[in-house]
């Protein structure tokens, strides 16, 4: 399990992480989603003792990283693909970490079979594509065999099925009561991976709960109601604090399920024709939940050639 208390980062008048706290529990894939800037990268980094929070914890397992033993016995992590020293083949960069935390040899051997490197495992780390750095990458964080593991952009570089191996594989993890946690803008991903999302904006929690959760509090998920008692229904549910629009021949409603929606009709007596929920995508629900968040704004003016 990863908690974090209060966990606050500045970088001089720079504050990148803002009271966070969070829970990530074992058995299930957690997505830790932000805009850029929202501080992932940093929060990640707080929790691997590779910074020092300005104010906060981060335990992992109920101990902060530094008081951790043999850490890769505990914690793998995935955050940078081209880390490795570019001389040094897939096997011995493996080697001398499985030494460093008393590994043994043959720990090196399985995690290159997991990933599929066994045949590239001699060739020099910076030889390789991008999609290959993902896979050692992969194999450093699984080769103390740990309880909880952390992924930046897993799927970077990977084909299709790579991807799909990458998924399969982190649910396979989750599954065995293990605590993963994965950051990616990839939401079209995240959305067949995670079970749960940690989500944060400008250093800060925006919500923590589960995928589904996410997308059904969206405004981008709305009700579609059809009946021929429109004008009874429309200013009920107005009433209720649901935005409400004319959509064709019915209602299109924000913020409501449609267990809510049916509720308001049966209370005011309007016949229902049909009452569809209309989920949105789960990119549809972030873009909706931390439009407020964005750091980097694009701009929506047209410049023309020679203005």
């Amino acid at each position: 399990m990863i908690e974090a208390v209060g966990l606050t980062k500045r970088y001089g008048p720079t504050l990148a992480v803002d009271d966070l706290s969070f829970t990530v529990r074992p058995g299930v894939v957690t997505g830790f989603l932000g805009p850029n800037g929202a501080g992932k990268s940093t929060t990640m980094r707080l929790i691997l003792g590779l910074d020092r929070p300005t104010s906060g914890v981060v335990r992992i397992d109920g101990k902060t990283y530094h008081e951790l033993d043999r850490p890769l016995r505990t914690v793998g992590a995935l955050l940078d693909a081209k880390w490795v020293h570019p001389n040094r083949s897939a096997y011995a960069h493996l080697l001398w970490m499985a030494r460093s935390n008393g590994l043994p040899k043959r720990r090196v051997q399985e995690v290159l079979d997991l990933v599929g490197l066994t045949a590239a495992a001699k060739r020099r780390a910076g030889a390789y594509s991008l999609g290959m750095s993902q896979r050692l990458g992969i194999a450093s964080a699984l080769l103390g065999d740990p309880q909880v593991l952390l992924f930046d952009e897993p799927v970077n570089g990977l084909d299709p099925e790579g991807i799909v191996w990458i998924r399969t594989f982190m649910q396979s993890l989750a599954a065995q009561g293990r605590t993963v946690l994965v950051s990616s803008h990839l939401l079209s991903e995240m959305a067949v991976t995670a079970e749960e999302l940690v989500v944060i904006g400008r250093g800060r929690l925006i919500t923590q709960c589960t995928t589904a959760e996410f997308i059904e509090r969206s405004s981008a998920a709305t009700v579609f109601v059809r009946s021929p008692q429109l004008s009874k229904l429309e200013p009920a549910l107005a009433e209720k604090g649901f935005t409400v629009e004319t959509d064709g021949e019915g209602l299109k409603v924000s913020g409501a399920s449609t267990e809510e929606v049916g509720d308001v009709a049966a209370a005011v007596g309007a016949v229902v024709h049909e009452l569809t929920a209309k989920r949105a995508s789960l990119e549809q629900a972030f873009m909706a939940l931390t439009e407020d968040a964005v750091e980097y704004q694009t701009g929506h003016d047209v410049v023309t050639e020679g203005a």
